[in-house]
């Protein structure tokens, strides 16, 4: 089988959960004897292509999935969006209407999102196929606690959060929520938004420390989740966030935003907040402090969400849509 994987042009500058899902899936293909091709516009590969599989529905999508089409390529669209009426002011709702409606299969990361993306689209669930997100293999073992503590000289106790530094993650209600907690809170990832960091930054002063970004899958970023008290991710929606999933693996207690695909994935394991009330995100984290470390949140995650798991879906995904595109055009 032969693919071609391709995203919105600037997907890259500032790589989040959706980019690490499109190489995630790459390599768990790869590792199971398909072929999967990175869009090249210099150098378009088309040719011999069994399905074309095109990750996010930003605005600009519209002309390569339509050129795909014209090509008689099956396509299949990953959308990566939770639209919810404080957010849909800010997608090109007609220019995503006609990619669902273009492409042969949708695949959205859990049944939830496809009742979301129902609620505000014309959407045939007939037509989606779910596929979770997942981890890797370098998270299978557990990592050190002390390697994250001596990279960031860190004597006591902390909460730790990992994501991109935007508004949409909500690191700043979740200083807010911390003020009265005698815990340091650990901030780490990319930061998209330099005057909302820095907002975080003043708010937290003595009890927030940045320790930068980490590379996906390193030893530090494994040391960070198992030597965390908890793992916190309060953000205003979550689809359910790869850093709680990598989290979950490295024996961490969980305080989730509620909003989104958490419940499906995380089920009663973990400590579920809204994200708008910095009371509820305190009282989370303290019930998540008050959890037994034990095996059943990493089991349940290393048992069902692995980007290998998500690979056999993928596969049978693309025979789906190749069949769908071959029945038209017969």
């Amino acid at each position: 089988m032969r693919v071609l994987f391709n995203t919105y042009p600037a997907a890259f500058d500032c790589p989040g959960g959706g980019e690490i899902q499109l190489l995630e899936c790459k390599a768990a293909l790869e590792r199971i004897g398909a072929e999967v091709l990175l869009y090249d516009q210099w150098n378009p590969q088309f040719e011999g292509v069994d399905a074309v599989h095109y990750f996010s529905v930003q605005g600009g999508s519209s002309n390569f999935c339509e050129f795909v089409k014209r090509k008689g390529l099956p396509l299949l669209i990953s959308p990566i969006l939770w639209p919810t009426d404080e957010n849909i002011c800010a997608y090109p709702m007609e220019e995503i209407q006609s990619l669902l409606d273009l492409c042969d299969v949708i695949l959205p990361n859990s049944a939830a999102e496809i009742d979301q993306l129902g609620a505000f689209f014309d959407l045939d669930p007939q037509k989606c196929v779910v596929v979770p997100n997942g981890v890797s293999s370098c998270f299978n073992s557990l990592a050190q606690a002390d390697l994250f503590r001596e990279h960031l000289h860190l004597d006591g106790p902390f909460l730790l959060n990992a994501a991109n530094i935007e508004p949409r993650k909500n690191q700043l209600t979740l200083v807010q929520a911390v003020q009265r907690m005698d815990l340091t809170l650990v901030l780490l990832g990319r930061v998209r938004d330099a005057a909302y960091f820095e907002q975080c930054m003043r708010k937290g002063s003595h009890l927030v420390r940045y320790g930068g970004f980490l590379d996906h899958g390193s030893d530090l970023l494994k040391s960070a989740y198992h030597a965390s008290e908890a793992f916190v991710l309060p953000s205003l929606l979550e689809t359910p966030g790869l850093a709680a999933l990598e989290a979950a693996t490295q024996k961490a207690r969980l305080a989730l935003t509620s909003v989104g695909s958490t419940r499906e994935y995380f089920q009663d394991l973990v400590t579920y907040v809204n994200p708008y009330d910095p009371a509820d995100i305190r009282a989370g984290i303290e019930a998540a402090l008050g959890r037994k470390r034990d095996e059943s949140l990493r089991r349940h995650v290393l048992e069902n969400f692995t980007w290998d798991h998500a690979a056999l879906s993928l596969v049978e995904a693309y025979k789906r849509a190749a069949y769908f595109t071959n029945a038209e055009l017969e």
